[in-house]
């Protein structure tokens, strides 16, 4: 509701303030060519999603993906302790996980709203707060990346003629985000007990 209050207080500026300069034949144009721009890279990032999505799937149906959730699992047992001993609860975790390593979040939304919502469930039934949801929360929105794919969507849309020069700075950035993440979840954990 706000963004609608202030996307139309900002419209609303743009052609009154073009109307008294007597530019409003350029805000029309400006309107024109912002939307043929949103449309081109709505189409270049959602291509890219769906050759990412359907690159997932058959890393699923191959079982790769399954090799590469079993490479997470120590890390997630590490993270998750107990919670990880839950079959269910882990296999959405990597399922998440490496989705996000691949820089695909749309496609590690479904996983990750499952793997939370049986973490809570867990934590209900144990009686504890849902501390594990929080981790995951933070592990998924700081999102360990190896392959920034939307990102190099948006770059390449732009006219980049190298998308993926970004990775080292991308794994740093995420790498540090991820660690301050984990070590705050932690920190808040310890002081909840208190």
């Amino acid at each position: 509701m706000i963004m609608t209050c202030v996307i139309g207080a900002m419209l609303a500026l743009a052609v009154i303030f073009g109307g008294v300069t007597g530019n409003i034949g350029e805000v029309s144009q400006a309107a024109l060519d912002g939307a043929k721009q949103a449309v081109t890279l709505l189409l270049n990032i959602g291509g890219t999603i769906c050759l990412w999505n359907g690159l997932l799937e058959i890393m699923n149906r191959s079982g790769l993906s399954g090799h590469i959730s079993k490479l997470l699992q120590p890390i997630i047992r590490l993270l998750f302790g107990s919670y990880a001993k839950d079959e269910e609860c882990l296999r959405y975790i990597s399922q998440n996980m490496s989705a996000n390593l691949l820089g695909l979040g749309s496609a590690a939304t479904p996983a990750g709203l499952k793997a939370a919502k049986r973490l809570q469930q867990l934590s209900r039934e144990r009686g504890e707060r849902p501390h594990g949801v929080f981790l995951l929360i933070v592990i998924n929105t700081a999102s360990l990346q190896l392959l920034p794919t939307t990102v190099a969507a948006v770059r390449a849309s732009m006219g980049s003629a190298r998308p993926f020069d970004i990775l080292p700075a991308v794994w740093l950035a995420s790498a540090v985000s991820v660690a301050a993440g984990i070590t705050a979840v932690g920190i808040f954990r310890a002081v909840s007990k208190k």
